[in-house]
């Protein structure tokens, strides 16, 4: 079966995309169908082959339907296996119920932090997730040798430093698992391990060499480019700021902090080209960078997503050894084929599925574009440059829009320019991780190297993701996915024909020159004059005070979220805080004070007198020094002034401000008045009964035009205390579909009753507070974060 490409009319191999498409449609059908759904679809192929034998019409038509009908009948069958073990495996009984057990069992991965945000006391990070291979389950005293894989999720701070190969003891709570994975159950731990054996010997030597290039990246690079080179060597992202992360996903530029068939071709391509330079031979190159790769693979970790990309990597180096490009096609469908049947579990994969389509482009649509420019006037290496972006971006843009509902529109351009310095840097950042351990001074000299690469990704990642418009909101999903599958469909069909190019093209300069600027002056933002703005950063708080002087604010809280408080900076064009304001540290009001302090020029961090959580003050105060940003105490009765801004401290007084408790902080929270040349803002954290009566009893004048609702709208407020306020605007800084019941009906209604306007970023998105010609009002964006499903 062979098809014409899209514009040179050279022919590809598609003998083996049949096989490997219905292999995939089958396995996905079996995991989230069940056993029964997968035994029907075996039977179906089984009955098919006679019929393909006796009616097929030419031989070579006849052998390609039954190879495939062979193929999906192993597929069907062996899924139809593995999911009946997993629906009568000895632990669903015990998930359905909830029911303890203990379990014995191999670490197939390390454990990850979990990643989100974070509320109260309490972070996501304190959560790890990791496959455990069972051994044997012990429920109600009777324990049973059993296989299978279970979801663990325990606490970071017991379970983080231990690694991949290591057999462990678990007592927890078993629940079901989520449906389409070939997992027999969720275990929830909260205790330590027990009987843990020592990991593998290589396991460790991987791990010391992963913690020395961590180690040498810190000391001699900036904190986003320490986190970054761990991230393009071994995928190790867990040091880079959420910031920085969010750029990424923007530029679209993510699939480089990935471990991906790039990485590996990179490494191995680099050792193919030095045993080329010293004369070496096909077979002594080909054997140099089978072990490059088993040493990625050992350095890396032997986890699924590095297995994979050893598989997809391997795709394109036997292609380039072979001198074959027609080949690549086959190989990558005859690998997704064998992934399957081996690890049905990568069907439901987005890693997986993303690393496919990434090669498939490379293989098949950038030598065909990059062979189109060339013929046009463009030199090889200008053509490939644009090429190989374009086709990866254009066969990836759909997966990723079904998971993150996000389209970037400058992921092309941001490819094409981090590209060129993605190589020398990974290549750098190897050798200094295998340096490490015998030459520190050299191993640092190597990182030293690749900083100027690393600045140059970030800084695309930053001014690519700044760009207007940079990328659009998609339906997630896979309906999200398909119709833009078939919308880039129909753009290959497009570029097939000259006058449709041009018009295209004229559309694109039409959307970029007059849509998007005409878009951002009818409605501006940020908006001329804003006093104030509250930051829709999901259920938790952060304010942004105007100092009077340009591009300049104090910050008054960073919400649970990084990624939501450094948009909002951004949207706002701020690029110095002379104070960031953090009224107490429960985390849905600090955990974004990272991405604050690091992406900005800082003057000073303001805490109160509490120091709890423990663990959110280490992490505020680290982060601090870390930018070199003094860390200040405040307290009732002192102010702070600038031109345009003076903030009174109001509270804690007396108890309040000596508690010691985390239980306590609500109250413990500063309350400051701010006023401005428009007006009086009184900005309260989450001060509930006790702190609002106290406020009440110091004889504080708490007359302000603007209120911002203490925690979230809670019932904790009372009327009295709205009353001393008497606002003629309140915001209410929550987040859509909270689980707490913010805001109450009760103070909203007595707002209401009051006369004051309730405005909630819950439903407005940013809401800004703005003095004009008719009098203080209030503008918003109009663009709320959606709780996420």
């Amino acid at each position: 079966m062979r098809a014409k490409s899209f514009a040179l009319g050279s022919t590809l191999d598609l003998r083996l995309l049949p096989a490997a498409l219905v292999t995939w449609s089958i396995t996905l059908a079996g995991l989230h169908g069940g056993w029964p759904t997968a035994a029907v679809l075996s039977c179906a192929t089984l009955l098919l082959l006679p019929m393909a034998w006796r009616f097929g019409r030419g031989r070579a038509w006849r052998n390609g339907v039954l190879a495939v009908l062979i193929i999906s009948s192993a597929a069907a069958t062996g899924i139809a296996v593995r999911t009946h073990a997993v629906a009568a495996h000895p632990l669903r009984s015990a998930a359905r119920q909830a029911e303890q057990a203990e379990l014995r069992g191999t670490l197939v991965e390390s454990p990850r932090p979990l990643q989100g945000a974070s509320y109260g006391a309490r972070r996501a990070q304190d959560r790890s997730v990791a496959r455990l291979r069972l051994d044997s389950v012990e429920v109600d005293d009777r324990r049973t040798l059993v296989g299978g894989q279970v979801l663990l999720l325990a606490p970071t701070e017991q379970w983080g430093a231990l690694t991949a190969g290591q057999q462990v003891t678990v007592h927890g709570k078993v629940l079901p698992p989520r449906n389409g994975e070939l997992l027999v159950a969720a275990v929830a731990t909260y205790e330590a391990p027990e009987g843990v054996s020592p990991a593998p010997s290589w396991q460790r030597a991987a791990e010391d060499l992963r913690e020395g290039l961590r180690e040498t990246s810190r000391t001699m690079l900036g904190p986003a480019a320490a986190g970054l080179l761990p991230g393009l060597v071994v995928g190790d992202t867990g040091k880079l700021p959420p910031e920085v992360v969010e750029q990424f996903n923007t530029a679209g530029l993510t699939h480089l902090t990935a471990v991906s068939g790039s990485n590996l071709a990179i490494v191995c391509g680099a050792v193919l080209l030095v045993l080329r330079l010293i004369g070496a031979g096909p077979a002594v190159s080909a054997v140099g960078a089978a072990l490059a790769m088993i040493g990625f693979v050992v350095l890396a970790g032997p986890e699924p997503s590095v297995l994979r990309a050893a598989v997809m990597g391997s795709i394109g180096l036997l292609a380039l050894v072979l001198g074959r490009e027609r080949s690549a096609l086959p190989i990558l469908s005859a690998s997704v084929v064998g992934l399957l049947l081996l690890a049905p579990g990568l069907a439901t994969a987005a890693g997986f599925a993303l690393s496919v389509a990434a090669t498939a482009g490379l293989i098949v649509l950038a030598p065909v574009w990059a062979d189109a420019l060339h013929s046009r006037g463009l030199p090889v290496g200008v053509a490939e440059a644009l090429a190989i972006p374009a086709a990866a971006h254009l066969l990836t843009a759909p997966l990723v829009a079904a998971v993150s509902g996000e389209v970037s529109v400058v992921a092309v351009l941001a490819n094409l320019l981090a590209g060129p310095v993605v190589g020398p840097a990974t290549v750098l950042g190897v050798c200094a991780t295998l340096l490490a351990p015998v030459s520190g001074t050299l191993a640092s000299a190597l990182v030293w190297l690749a900083g100027p690469e690393l600045e140059w990704v970030l800084a695309v990642a930053r001014h690519s993701a700044a760009v207007p418009g940079a990328s659009f909101d998609w339906p997630s999903g896979a309906g999200g996915g398909l119709l833009l599958a078939v919308l880039a469909l129909m753009l290959l069909v497009v570029l097939r024909g000259r006058i449709s190019r041009m018009v295209l093209a004229a559309v694109v300069l039409l959307f970029v020159v007059v849509v998007i600027p005409v878009r951002h002056r009818v409605a501006p933002w940020p908006v001329p004059g804003w006093t104030v703005v509250a930051c829709d950063v999901g259920q938790g708080d952060g304010l942004v005070l105007a100092t009077g002087r340009p591009h300049e604010a104090v910050v008054i809280d960073t919400g649970p979220d990084p990624v939501l408080m450094s948009d909002c900076l951004q949207r706002l064009e701020i690029r110095r805080i002379p104070l960031l304001l953090l009224t107490h540290l429960h985390a849905d009001h600090v955990s974004g004070a990272p991405a604050v302090l690091s992406g900005r020029a800082v003057g000073a961090l303001a805490v109160g007198s509490l120091r709890e959580p423990a663990w959110a003050f280490r992490e505020v105060t680290a982060a601090a020094r870390a930018n070199r940003v003094p860390v200040m105490r405040l307290s009732a009765g002192q102010r702070v002034r600038w031109p345009g801004l003076v903030l009174d401290v109001l509270g804690p007084r007396g108890e309040l401000a000596r508690t010691r408790s985390s239980e306590d902080a609500n109250d413990a929270s500063l309350v400051v008045k701010a006023t401005t040349p428009h007006g009086r803002i009184l900005l309260t954290g989450d001060v509930e009964l006790p702190g609002q009566g106290e406020l009440l009893d110091s004889r504080a004048n708490l007359r302000a035009e603007v209120l911002k609702v203490p925690h979230h709208g809670s019932r904790y407020t009372t009327p009295r205390f709205l009353a001393a306020v008497r606002p003629r605007l309140a915001v209410v800084s929550v987040g859509a579909g909270n689980s707490y019941g913010h805001p109450s009906p009760l103070v909203l209604g007595e707002l209401t009753r009051m006369g004051t306007r309730v405005l909630r970023t819950d439903q407005s998105g940013d809401v800004a507070i703005v003095q004009d010609e008719q009098g203080r009002r209030a503008v918003e964006r109009g663009d709320p974060v959606r709780p996420e499903n």
